[in-house]
């Protein structure tokens, strides 16, 4: 098959390995082959074990390939949220051409000297998206390319991340024996490719509930102007099972796919299932109603956790609602149990591709489509955020990060102008919806949280 237009998404997920082959013409975009490996050698989104990750990544290249019957050279990777911060930047060249015509050169350029100033020695640029250029004093252009000038400004907003994170995932990627053609931001990357353009222009809630962490996000303005990530995912919810259960934890993985509802009023007291218990040569019977509410446990506290940083922004109240997304998105009844802690308007993201129709593949499915929709001058950009980040020979993977939720990093204006200043009405002491197993929850949180 022929590669052009071809843009392969690459999601390094804690529970699994998600790759979706795409392939745009015009404005379609279609794709042609997904695959999917459990993952191996990762710890809450961050990769502890280089060679295992490789491998599992190269498993679900391997199937995507022979899905799409295309040979896979390069990857679109996506970088989690984790200890993720927004920063301002802006730079100034002149146009050396004797015409003063701008070209894709003077954008490179201009590029460089935003990126020069103020970056940590332990960061690297995983995006830059350019809010807008200037040409000689005249601002709100969004493509140079072309105009006549002698000064081209640009201010944009650089994501940035723990450079060790970066380098063990690129070194992952070139021992599956691809090379990566850039880094995405997850939450940006999946706002700006799943939202209409309403929800992305006056503001949406974004919560990707992944096995190994939630991350939560605001999109507005078309931008992404509020993170936060919890490290609790549905691994945590298969944990709970398996400890009130006394099951292993496979046992409890299927058990949760298979009987489990993340709304126990939709679940049966009458409806049963054994369990198989360790020291026991008996099975438990166990009906769904009772699993539901260890479920439920979970998951008040995971999103009463995206509940209370978002109250501290005003970001309760958005436009467009809550969009949830991720795989753990994919229990029974999960938006009907969000709407009880969150509000009503709660809706669920599903890819509606053929071969991806499950919320866990939104992140691969998401990174492919930004991709392969940037701009040139975009694409620029991407080209001089790649050359400046140096590949190592070797990079000692991180250590897993604390069982704990992670403080929120805004944009630079943080503690002044919490969400770049956007404040939206609203009762700031609001408080999380009662749940309806709260009682339940604290008796297993007290007993089995991982804080």
């Amino acid at each position: 098959m022929n590669n052009a237009g071809v843009t392969v998404g690459l999601d390094i997920g804690t529970t699994s390995i998600k790759v979706v082959i795409a392939q745009t013409t015009g404005n379609q975009f279609n794709v042609i082959g997904a695959g999917t490996a459990p993952s191996r050698g990762l710890r809450k989104g961050v990769i502890v074990d280089i060679d295992a990750t490789a491998n599992a990544i190269r498993e679900a290249i391997n199937q995507a390939q022979e899905k799409a019957n295309i040979q896979i050279n390069e990857v679109v990777a996506g970088i989690p949220a984790n200890q993720i911060e927004m920063i301002h930047v802006d730079g100034l060249v002149s146009i050396a051409n004797q015409n003063k015509r701008i070209t894709y050169d003077d954008v490179q350029h201009v590029t460089q000297q935003a990126l020069s100033n103020h970056l940590p020695a332990d960061r690297d640029v995983i995006d830059l998206i350019a809010d807008e250029f200037s040409v000689d004093g005249f601002d709100g252009i969004k493509d140079p390319h072309e105009m006549i000038g002698v000064r081209l400004e640009m201010r944009g907003t650089a994501y940035i991340g723990p450079s060790k994170i970066l380098d063990n995932t690129r070194m992952a990627i070139q021992k599956a024996g691809v090379s990566l053609r850039e880094f995405v931001l997850a939450p940006l990357a999946i706002g700006t490719s799943i939202l209409n353009d309403g929800e992305q222009d006056f503001g949406t809630v974004l919560i990707d509930l992944g096995g190994g962490q939630t991350t939560t996000s605001i999109i507005h303005d078309r931008k992404l102007k509020f993170n936060t990530v919890d490290i609790e995912g549905g691994d945590n919810v298969t944990k709970d099972i398996s400890t009130v259960l006394g099951t292993s934890y496979a046992n409890a993985e299927r058990i949760k796919r298979d009987y489990g509802f993340a709304d126990p009023t939709y679940a049966s007291d009458d409806k049963n299932f054994s369990v198989e218990v360790v020291g026991e040569t008996q099975p438990q019977v166990v009906s769904e109603k009772y699993l539901s509410e260890i479920i439920a446990a979970r998951l008040e506290q995971i999103y009463t956790r995206a509940f209370e940083p978002l109250n501290a922004v005003n970001g309760l109240n958005m436009p467009g609602g809550f969009v949830l997304t991720g795989g753990n998105a994919a229990l029974p009844k999960m938006v009907d149990f969000a709407k009880s802690v969150l509000g009503e308007n709660v809706r669920l993201f599903v890819p509606d591709q053929i071969g991806l129709r499950h919320p866990s593949y939104t992140r691969a499915m998401a990174y492919a489509m930004f991709a392969s929709r940037e701009s040139m001058t975009q694409q620029v950009i991407k080209q001089v955020i790649m050359s400046q980040q140096e590949t190592v020979p070797y990079a000692q993977p991180v250590e897993a990060l604390p069982m704990a939720p992670q403080a929120y990093v805004d944009t630079a204006e943080t503690s002044v102008k919490p969400f770049d200043h956007y404040q939206y009405s609203g009762n700031t002491s609001e408080k999380p919806r009662q749940g309806f197993f709260g009682r339940l929850m604290q008796s297993i949180k007290n007993l089995f949280s991982e804080d």
